[in-house]
């Protein structure tokens, strides 16, 4: 049996009396006892070497050892290392200490991880007064230790618990680092392809005091930058480093040493602004390296700065006079390194919002742009902020319970009013009205408490309100009267009364320089359930109030004429009828192939209109006639009935409608019906995505089977056929029909083509409006619908034929779009969403939208929302010029032709800036001003938002919807559900580079 201990300890002391006690007594305390320590004098000139003494002279496990006293920790832990007996060693320095359970637990992770060499564990900062910091920790050195000591120091020294020969292999420490030497030795240790094993756990304590700190800033920066180039490039000391490893770290994700480097400069300059030390060479030091959008900022501040200040981070908001100064100065020079004044504002903010997180805000805290304060529902009294606050953060209390934390802006005062109000989007109404019932009952004068009851009784009273149940309106008419009776008696000065300023220096445009959008007539309109209930003639009489309804006028429908023509029997027709002549634009250009025509409509508004237009031609007779009811003229050569058989009540019907229009024939008389093509008929066909209960091919059956009527020949389009047949009383065999199929070359207006689902659906939209239900509902979003662009965006970049595609497998699975107000009310009633909607989104309002993106969507019968940011319209996407030539945006007169057209847009804020970098009043202003452009080119009041960057935070959704603002959205990436917060809805993002297929999952994975 061996007698060497399993641990070797390695300790380095230099005047270390004052704490090398309680270093070595956390050795005895270990419940795992297989250890020694090697106990380094590295040349003190205080009681360090006789404690020393003193502890080997009562355990034979502690071995004193002397070092040379001038080279330094490295030289002194190298020669403990030497003499080191176990086969795993623990570099403790001789002011931290460790857990009992610390040998037990990390070699029971050895020992459950085989392959492992190396453990480590999560540890506390101790600072002066006893006080520990959150614990640190950082799995990613298990999942990749190389790629994670390439870039940082992440582990403690003395949380380490590493196999001997593997320290020997990577060479010791290097001596000729006075600082990050322990950096250096785990990076190399990694390098060679070492595993670790983590135990999350704490149960290593590092002593944080200024002794501990490197006074020598410059040489800490100096070997700190040796150390990173040295992991993102070979290491010539290491003869064998695993290859994947052996060139260095990777860049990908723009990960470079420059930027590593520039994280660690971060966080010795926050270091040096708790002690009061301006550092002037920043830029320099941190040069262009340091991205301005990353979370990790503030974090990386806070972390310096408790370092510096020696404190945790629960006591910095108090001491924020100690330091606050300083820290701005730092975060306001960073600012003008990026030459961005936004995002440092947004970098001022998260820091200052961490900062808050940590305290408990048992008095108030004043930062520089954040108020932290604690706010008591059942005692509600007015805020005011100091000079160059702009937002608060809150603990919303019950006495001395936390029960929620809000973030809004603010302008000036917050009466009781805006605190019940911001509590009920918290908490609920239901919970704070018995909260704050008392609080603002107290403080209600007579007047006040009259108003609230008229308005709760005018509430009671409003049949809108009471269609949404009793104890919905008795809700609404309590929070009314809380809100009524809570609001400042006069606001001047406050929140309120700002925002209402703004809001009035925003509005100086009058009316709308836009139309409103106006709702086209459709074919579906009239249904057989339409006219059994209205009657016929009633039903056609209105809709044939509004002039040429169905655009007969159009190429397309004049191209379908003119095959009609085609179709007729050579010379002029004797006598001819006409059944549902509507407006008579066919009539003109039959009566020019017949020496007498009769014209007939079920309206007679229709009719007069015919008649106007045609009053040239004596010869044609106008009659009011039902075909379904009617008898019809006899003796007639020739019968031309199109687009009207859809609306018969059924097949029955439609047969003897057929029989008696043969018998209106004289033999040899011709019959010509033109009909489209309609998807209930065919599924997998093109066809027209009606309501009719059949089309033209099941008119073409049914009529074949009338006795006497022969299919003579049939022209076919793609969306429609046009069939003549002839009256033939006699039994001999006819010869077969005269099939030709045309092209259709006329171009198909909107109002046609957006009911046609080209090469066949799955399954139509009515079905599943019939059939589906549902809790949430996909809303996607785009940027560019475009080929060509800089490489660095084409995620943000879906090509046209891609687009297509996806719109296309919409619309064949019987999704339809709706707008953000539609969302807004399915939200605010819980409404389940009918059948398959789905919500389409386009952010920054390029011009490619509306070259490329808004043909495809109407040609698959789709709208959209797009996010404009209104300052820029008619510019460039300057925001993307260091990738590229920025694409072009829309301007004015395309966003106002194109909300007449259906496209709806909502706010992208004004200058596409990031909100949650702008002031509060900066916010509100572009919010203000943005609503105020897009109803005055639109003619519509804009209820979405969307914020640039995807940067949203409380402060934005409470100020828009201050705003007029009903909805906003950000980019998570999920479906919308019903429980959703309506002013903070989710996006699935549609990328340049997701294949159908995945794009068929995610929407596939919303229903």
């Amino acid at each position: 049996m061996s007698n060497k201990p399993r641990t070797s300890f390695v300790i380095p002391a230099r005047n270390a009396a004052r704490t090398l006690a309680q270093t070595l007594d956390c050795l005895l305390a270990q419940g795992d006892a297989d250890w020694e320590a090697l106990i380094v004098d590295d040349g003190s000139s205080d009681p360090t070497p006789e404690l020393i003494t003193s502890y080997a002279q009562r355990d034979r496990r502690f071995v004193a050892l002397r070092g040379s006293g001038s080279e330094g920790v490295s030289a002194a832990r190298n020669t403990g290392l030497v003499q080191a007996c176990g086969r795993f060693v623990v570099f403790l320095d001789s002011d931290d200490w460790i857990h009992p359970t610390f040998l037990r637990r990390m070699h029971a992770a050895l020992e459950a991880a085989p392959g492992a060499a190396v453990a480590y564990c999560d540890y506390h900062r101790v600072m002066p007064d006893g006080a520990w910091a959150p614990v640190h920790s950082d799995p990613l050195v298990a999942q990749a230790p190389f790629e994670t000591f390439a870039r940082t120091c992440a582990v403690a020294i003395h949380a380490v618990v590493i196999e001997r020969e593997l320290v020997l292999r990577a060479g010791s420490f290097d001596t000729s680092l006075r600082t990050c030497e322990d950096w250096d030795l785990w990076q190399r240790v990694s390098r060679l392809g070492a595993a670790w094993v983590h135990v999350p756990k704490p149960l290593a304590f590092y002593r944080t005091s200024e002794q501990s700190l490197s006074q020598d800033t410059a040489r800490v920066l100096a070997d700190a930058a040796v150390v990173i180039h040295r992991g993102f490039a070979c290491d010539p000391r290491l003869q064998d480093p695993a290859p994947a490893h052996a060139s260095g770290a990777s860049r990908a994700h723009g990960i470079t040493p420059e930027l590593a480097l520039a994280y660690f400069v971060l966080w010795f300059r926050a270091l040096d602004a708790a002690r009061g030390v301006h550092q002037s060479e920043l830029g320099e030091l941190l040069g262009d390296d340091l991205p301005a959008e990353t979370p990790y900022l503030a974090t990386t501040l806070l972390d310096g700065l408790t370092v510096g200040l020696r404190a945790v981070p629960s006591q910095l908001a108090a001491r924020w006079n100690d330091y606050g100064p300083h820290i701005t100065a730092l975060i306001d020079a960073l600012g003008a390194i990026w030459n961005d004044p936004v995002a440092a504002r947004r970098t001022q903010y998260a820091f200052e919002r961490l900062v808050l997180q940590h305290d408990d805000l048992a008095a108030p805290r004043h930062l520089a742009l954040t108020m932290g304060l604690r706010v008591d529902l059942r005692r509600l009294e007015p805020v005011t902020p100091a000079e160059g606050i702009d937002r608060f953060y809150v603990h919303l209390c019950d006495g001395a319970s936390v029960l929620g934390v809000v973030e809004p802006g603010t302008l000036g005062t917050f009466a009781p009013q805006q605190w019940i109000e911001l509590a009920a989007q918290c908490l609920g109404w239901k919970r704070v009205i018995g909260l704050t019932a008392r609080s603002v009952a107290r403080a209600i004068t007579s007047g006040r408490f009259a108003h609230a009851s008229r308005m709760a009784v005018a509430m009671l009273r409003c049949t809108a309100m009471r269609e949404q149940g009793w104890r919905h309106v008795l809700k609404a008419a309590a929070q009314s009267a809380l809100l009524t009776a809570a609001a400042p008696a006069s606001d001047d000065g406050g929140h309120v009364d700002a925002l209402n300023r703004l809001r009035e220096e925003a509005d100086p445009v009058a009316g709308p320089a836009a139309a409103a959008v106006t709702a086209a007539s459709t074919r579906e309109t009239g249904t057989a359930e339409d006219h059994a209930s209205e009657g016929r003639r009633a039903f056609w009489d209105n809709f044939f109030r509004q002039p040429d309804p169905w655009n007969y006028g159009s190429a397309y429908e004049q191209e379908k004429y003119a095959l009609q023509l085609e179709l007729l029997p050579e010379g002029k027709v004797a006598c001819a009828l006409e059944l549902a002549c509507a407006e008579g634009r066919f009539t003109e250009k039959l009566a020019m192939r017949a020496q007498r025509l009769i014209a007939t409509d079920v309206s007679a508004t229709a009719l007069a209109r015919a008649a106007d237009r045609c009053s040239s031609n004596p010869h044609i007779e106008f009659r009011q006639l039902d075909l379904a009811a009617d008898c019809l003229p006899q003796g007639v050569d020739l019968i031309v009935c199109s687009e009207v058989l859809y609306f018969l009540a059924d097949e029955t019907e439609l047969l003897r409608v057929g029989q008696r229009m043969a018998a209106a024939l004289t033999p040899g008389g011709h019959l010509i019906t033109a009909h489209a093509l309609v998807l209930n008929e065919e599924m997998t066909r093109t066809g027209f995505d009606w309501d009719h209960p059949w089309g033209a091919t099941t008119i073409c059956r049914v009529l074949a089977e009338v006795p006497g009527l022969f299919l003579e020949r049939s022209l076919r389009t793609e969306l429609y056929r046009i069939d003549r047949f002839v009256r033939r009383d006699d039994c001999a065999m006819p010869s077969p029909p005269l099939i030709e199929s045309r092209p259709i070359t006329a171009e198909i207006e909107h109002e046609v083509a957006r009911y046609v689902v080209w090469g066949g659906a799955v399954v139509r939209r009515t079905e599943l409006a019939n059939t589906e239900r549902h809790q949430q509902i996909p809303v996607l979003a785009y940027h560019r619908i475009a080929d060509d662009g800089p490489p660095a965006l084409a995620r943000y970049r879906v090509g046209a034929a891609a687009f297509a595609a996806q719109m296309s497998w919409l619309r064949k699975n019987g999704y339809y779009s709706i707008t953000a107000d539609e969302l807004a009310s399915f939200l605010q009633h819980r409404y389940p969403f009918i059948g398959r909607p789905v919500m389409i989104t386009f952010d920054d309002g390029y011009q490619d939208f509306a070259d490329t993106a808004w043909p495809i969507l109407r040609r698959h019968d789709f709208r959209a929302e797009v996010f404009v940011p209104t300052d820029l319209i008619g510019k460039s996407a300057d925001w993307d010029c260091c990738f590229g030539e920025p694409a072009p945006l829309m301007d004015a007169a395309t966003i106002t032709a194109l909300a007449a057209q259906g496209a709806r847009f909502g706010s992208h804020l004004a200058s596409h800036r990031g909100a949650d970098g702008l002031s509060t009043r900066e916010l509100a202003v572009e919010l203000l001003r943005s609503r105020r452009c897009l109803a005055h080119w639109t003619g519509l009041q804009p209820c979405a938002v969307a914020a640039p960057f995807g940067f949203t935070d409380q402060r934005l959704e409470r100020l828009a919807a201050e705003c007029g603002y009903v909805i906003g959205f950000s980019t998570e990436s999920q479906a919308v559900s019903l429980a959703d917060d309506p002013m903070r809805l989710p996006r699935i993002e549609v990328r340049g580079d997701m294949a159908l297929e995945e794009f068929v999952r995610e929407l596939e994975a919303c229903r």
